[in-house]
């Protein structure tokens, strides 16, 4: 076998060769560059999960809930003070009233369904009616508020008072799984009563009970109902 030697330019290092086989490269670690880079891929894709569910679980923003307290004198000047209380982020406004006998009535108006609803105070029982067009005038003043407003004063002479009479379609109740919040919560367990806006209840029928509403516009509504024959 023949060996050879070559020698380096400063004489220095000598290097042994075979058979004239040319000299073998060193080894690139290829395996260990792979599993680098899976394993820093494989990390951003955790981190891309992780970051996309705690985004997708944020909880949603809870509602800002206003009260507005209105008051206003009666026509024999004794003030009366209602509240209102105010949801934006759900077009929803609820009126608490009280009468004189000290019984708390509800007046919800769903503005996103276009619905009011009338809850007695002493009794399980819910009225409904679609609102029209002077019921949005009415409560938009309060939902375009830019403003945080806690207290409406109203002036007994440049306030207009109105009565209006709605008759109870008894024939026609509703069940309340069918209604949406937050009218569902709020009749639940209540029998509840379609209504319609009618002229008045005649000699021959009797108001049942009234309902006094005032809105920061200078006017406040008194609503009678009736039963309507079946």
């Amino acid at each position: 076998m023949e060996r050879c030697w070559n020698c380096s330019a400063s004489g220095t290092e000598d290097s042994q060769c075979t058979d004239g086989a040319p000299a073998q490269s060193p080894h690139f670690p290829h395996r260990a560059v792979w599993g680098s880079l899976t394993a820093v891929l494989l990390v951003f894709i955790i981190a891309l999960s992780v970051t996309g569910q705690v985004g997708f679980r944020q909880p949603k923003p809870q509602s800002v809930l206003q009260v507005v307290r209105i008051t206003v004198p009666d026509q024999t000047g004794v003030l009366v003070n209602q509240s209102a209380l105010v949801d934006k982020h759900n077009d929803v406004v609820t009126y608490s009233v009280t009468s004189p006998n000290n019984h708390t009535s509800t007046v919800l108006f769903d503005i996103k369904h276009g619905l009011i609803c009338y809850k007695p105070d002493n009794q399980q029982t819910c009225f409904l009616r679609k609102m029209e067009r002077s019921d949005y005038e009415n409560v938009n003043m309060l939902l375009d508020e830019p403003k945080q407003v806690s207290q409406f004063w109203l002036k007994g002479n440049e306030t207009q008072r109105q009565i209006e009479f709605l008759g109870v379609l008894g024939g026609q109740h509703v069940n309340a799984s069918t209604l949406q919040e937050p009218l569902q919560t709020l009749c639940l367990h209540s029998s509840i009563y379609w209504t319609r806006r009618a002229d008045g209840p005649g000699k021959q029928r009797l108001i049942y009970f009234c309902i006094d509403i005032c809105f920061p516009s200078n006017i406040c509504v008194s609503v009678c109902f009736y039963y309507l024959p079946e």
